[in-house]
């Protein structure tokens, strides 16, 4: 009968037997956490139609998520290696679930965003803790592979959100996205228990929590300033978030370099190794996040796919990942971190730089290679830097390394929907704006003149609400006419607008592979690689 596992790795004779097991357990609890991510852009439609949110109201029902999620990775990920990896895990599946099930109750936005920040407490106790678990499992001679199908994972999950999220709006209403996260937290738990060895590092001093509360400050008011600055102007609020977060990093950086056991050993993301790889992982996850953002709303209301539709056709997308994770384990050994981490961002560039060419007319297959490209880009790379990253830490750090990864990682996907998302709306109320004014509203007067004011600016604000509105023009005689007009507008302008978002996230990419190619070493030396693995080697898992 099977009994929970209570044997450390560091007392087993040999390698753990069934290590490749625990890590599909790991692979899933990472799964859910970053569909959490994007199953929402799919759902958003009937949430909006169901609580009647504001454009604000769905940005932090979005991005209730974000904050705590990218603030906290780091100090929970110091808290596991201290107490329990495992017990990490364990604590944060069940954080996850139970503001999942908040969700699926949920009634009101407040409610709505109370849950979200409830589960992104509990994924970022999830995240750093599987890639911390998996570090301490694997023998180092696996650790490549075992980072790979992690990493894809991650990839993967980008495109399987929408897809899962699409299947159960076919038949059910939006609280249902939440409540399927219910039985697959439960069942990693259980599975983890079975399957993954517990893990902590006895090495470990105690928590700089003067540290940890430092970092939480700076990075949650940077992803903050981020989030609100971009998408709703940068007044006070933004403004004053920006300068918290730049004095915070200040504070934290000098008071780590002086606490002779700190939460994150800032001297190491000096080494070009951390620097550059930490870079790759951020603008890989800018592009990625930012691309799904607009592609989604692309197939949903400019093509007319369903929900389920738009996931299915997200599919290359996941299915590159994949192909880009199993060349990566190929050529990283032949070519190094540098070659194969700068090829990977150059393929994923050339991907989003090509949806520059879209416009009005542009259909499905327009997007096919861009799709494919960015995929392959990110599976080729991600492997390699997380391997980079995660190898430049002792093992009494994993939890500081995992979460420094995983903060790169969401940190990235939140300047990609909040920069790239700016520079689409921008676009969009620029393009649409001359065809708005031709629209008769002028001859109207008293409720209908309001009316219809109303609706321009709602069609002006966003394709979604213009696809709204062309509805509600099709079901009215005095405006029917209009309403396939609109459509078409709106999809023209929509289509500049991704031309322009994916000009932003291609530049940024292409400079950053230069950027990461002088950053990164080249392939190390014997005795590199044997001063590295001494330094690291010998402390407790």
């Amino acid at each position: 009968m099977t009994t929970v596992l209570n044997t450390p790795v560091s007392r087993m004779d040999g390698p753990y037997p069934r290590r490749w097991a625990a890590l599909g357990v790991l692979c899933l609890s990472l799964l859910i956490v970053v569909m959490a991510n994007t199953a929402l852009i799919v759902a958003a439609p009937d949430m909006t139609r169901d609580l009647a949110l504001s454009s604000s109201d769905l940005q932090w029902v979005i991005d209730g998520y974000t904050v705590p999620y990218a603030a906290l990775m780091l100090l929970f990920g110091v808290i596991g290696d201290k107490y329990s990896r495992r017990g990490a895990l364990l604590t944060g599946l069940l954080v996850f679930g139970g503001g999942a099930v908040v969700g699926s109750l949920a009634d009101t936005t407040t409610a709505v965003v109370t849950a979200r920040m409830i589960m992104g407490v509990g994924a970022a106790i999830i995240m750093p803790a599987t890639l911390s678990l998996l570090v301490a499992t694997f023998p180092r001679a696996e650790r490549a592979r075992a980072i790979a199908a992690w990493a894809a994972t991650s990839g993967l999950a980008i495109a399987l959100g929408p897809l899962l999220a699409g299947w159960l709006l076919e038949s059910h209403s939006w609280s249902a996205t939440f409540l399927i996260n219910v039985p697959i937290a439960a069942v990693a738990a259980v599975a983890a228990l079975m399957l993954v060895p517990p893990s902590k590092a006895d090495a470990r001093g105690p928590i700089d929590w003067l540290g940890g509360l430092l970092s939480v400050v700076t990075i949650g008011s940077l992803v903050y300033a981020i989030i609100d600055g971009f998408h709703f102007g940068w007044g006070a609020g933004a403004v004053g978030a920006a300068v918290t977060a730049a004095v915070g990093l200040g504070l934290f950086v000098a008071w780590e370099l002086r606490h002779p056991q700190p939460l994150l050993d800032v001297r190491r993301l000096g080494r070009r190794e951390v620097g550059g790889s930490t870079l790759a992982v951020l603008l890989l996850f800018l592009a990625a996040f930012g691309s799904i953002y607009y592609v989604s709303q692309e197939f949903q209301f400019v093509l007319g796919l369903s929900p389920l539709a738009t996931g299915v056709h997200l599919l290359p997308l996941a299915a590159a990942v994949s192909v880009g994770s199993v060349l990566s384990g190929r050529v990283h050994p032949r070519l190094g971190t540098r070659v194969t981490v700068v090829a990977g961002m150059v393929i994923a560039a050339a991907g989003v730089l090509l949806m520059t060419t879209v416009d009005g007319g542009s259909g499905y297959l327009d997007f096919l290679v861009p799709l494919v490209l960015l995929g392959i880009g990110i599976g080729l790379s991600v492997s390699p830097a997380t391997d980079a990253i995660m190898g430049n830490f002792p093992e009494s750090d994993l939890g500081a390394a995992g979460g420094l990864n995983d903060t790169a990682i969401e940190l990235g996907g939140s300047l990609g929907i909040a920069i790239l998302g700016s520079v689409l709306a921008s676009a969009y109320k620029d393009d649409i704006a001359g065809f708005l004014g031709t629209l008769p509203v002028g001859q109207l007067s008293g409720e209908q003149a309001a009316q219809a004011a109303q609706a321009v600016a709602v069609a002006g604000d966003s394709v979604g609400g213009a696809s709204v509105v062309a509805g509600e023009l099709s079901a009215d005689p005095l405006f029917a006419s209009q309403s396939q007009a609109l459509l078409d507008a709106a999809g023209t302008a929509f289509g500049h607008a991704i031309a322009q978002a994916s000009l932003a996230g291609g530049v940024a990419l292409g400079v950053g592979a230069v950027i990461v190619a002088l950053v990164l070493p080249g392939r190390p030396t014997t005795s590199e690689t044997e001063g590295r693995s001494s330094e690291l080697a010998g402390v407790g898992q």
